[in-house]
Formats: C-alpha cells, structure tokens, sequence
C-alpha cells in the first residue's frame, strides 16, 4: 500500500500542490506542527482504506496556519493547537462549526544525561531555556503555566512552533524547554522529561474545521476519521489528552 504523502509545506507549495492525478481525489490538511505524529499516522490509514484518496499535510505553528488561511491557501481542514487560533478565522473561511478533538499539556524537556540538572519547573529560571513565542499557543500556554507557579523565565530563545523548542532542547542548544507531553514522547530518547506540577490545569484545546473554499466531501471524510475511535486512540497514543 502507498505510504501517506506527509510534507511540510509553504504557503506557495501547498498551492503548487493542490491538485492530484486525474481520476484520484485529494485533502489537504493545514495542521498544528504538534500533530505531526498522530496525522501522519491517520494520513496512511486513510490512504490505506481509500487507494483513490491522497491526504497532504501541511505543519506550522497555529499562528502561521491562519496566517495562510487568511491568504487564500487552497486547503480543505485546518487543525489548531488551541481555541484561540481558531477564534481569529474570518467565519465566512470556515465550512460550518470548529469542534474540538483533543487536548494537550506541557512538560518540560532536557538533553540526555540532565546537564541542567533540571528537577522541577522553578530551575527553568536557572539554566538556558527556550520557550515558544507568546504569539503561539505552546508559548501561551507556558507563560500562563509558570506565571502560576510563580516562576520568572528569561528564556535564551523564542520560537514559532514547539518542534523548534524540542529541536532546540535535542541538540543541546538549551538546557530545558517546554513542550506539549505528545512531542516529548515523539522524541523518545532525544531528551528527557520532567513532570510540571500543575501543567493538567493549563490545557490547550484543539481545534478542527472544514474550510470554507474547499471539498467540503473529502474534508468530511477526514474530521470523521479524527473524531472517531479509531482516530482517537491514535491521538491517546501519540500522547494526547480527550477533548
């Protein structure tokens, strides 16, 4: 069987790719960069039980997705890492009511060997951490999150997405960031992890909506998989919380 086709995308090239051969159908997916993992792996079931079906996925940060949406990017579902990068579609690009389908929390995350000798949430102010940016929803999350637990982060680095934090953090570049548990365990043995203490009071909630401009059949056939039971285990094993 076919392996999914799971690209990160531009704006432009998800416009240069939007067609499919003739005879076969497509869906294209705008997606947080933190659902990389779970939508790869519904990509290739969907593909497997439909051979004339081709789902591409496109990941970046929430802000840069709606960004594009906004810009007319030819796509059929967007997915975002939290209500508030929903909210800010125009509701005339959307085709009908976002749900929501999973959620996240955070967890810090360390090179292997702990050479921060990170323990709790409070020695992020001690070493050389990198957040995600306010802007996005991992970074909003986590200033809300430690702006609770009373800890003052200067961190070293912001970035767009929490794949940039984790890249950060694997390499070395940083001695601690904070991203979502599903990216954590993506990485396996790249980092280390440490629990936050009340990271299950700070959620992001995603959300997933048909657009407006695209195949409203095919877009369909891909929210009922994501919310069915079969794409809710695949989410529960990437990590992933119930909505």
């Amino acid at each position: 069987m076919r392996r999914a086709l799971a690209v990160v995308l531009a704006l432009g090239l998800v416009a240069g790719c939007s067609g499919g051969d003739a005879g076969r159908r497509t869906v294209t997916v705008l997606a947080a960069a933190s659902l990389t993992e779970p939508f790869t792996a519904l990509a290739e079931r969907l593909e497997e039980q439909d051979p004339g079906l081709d789902v591409r996925l496109s990941f970046a940060g929430s802000a840069d997705l709606v960004a594009q949406v906004e810009a007319g990017a030819p796509a059929d579902v967007l997915a975002t890492a939290d209500e508030a990068s929903m909210a800010r579609v125009p509701a005339d690009l959307l085709d009908g009511e976002p749900v929501t389908f999973a959620t996240n929390r955070l967890q810090v995350v360390v090179p292997p060997g702990n050479p921060g000798r990170v323990r709790t949430a409070a020695d992020l102010a001690r070493v050389d951490t990198v957040l995600c940016a306010r802007a996005v929803p991992c970074g909003a999350l986590a200033h809300a999150l430690l702006d609770d637990l009373g800890v003052r982060v200067r961190p070293v680095s912001e970035e767009q997405s929490v794949k940039d934090v984790l890249g950060k953090v694997a390499s070395g570049e940083a001695d601690a960031g904070l991203v979502y548990v599903s990216d954590a365990r993506a990485a396996g043995d790249r980092v280390e992890t440490v629990d936050v203490e009340g990271s299950e009071a700070h959620l992001n909630r995603y959300r997933l909506a048909a657009l407006a401009g695209g195949d409203a059949e095919v877009a369909r056939r891909w929210l009922d998989l994501v919310s069915s039971g079969e794409g809710r285990a695949v989410l529960r094993d990437a990590g992933l919380g119930a909505p």
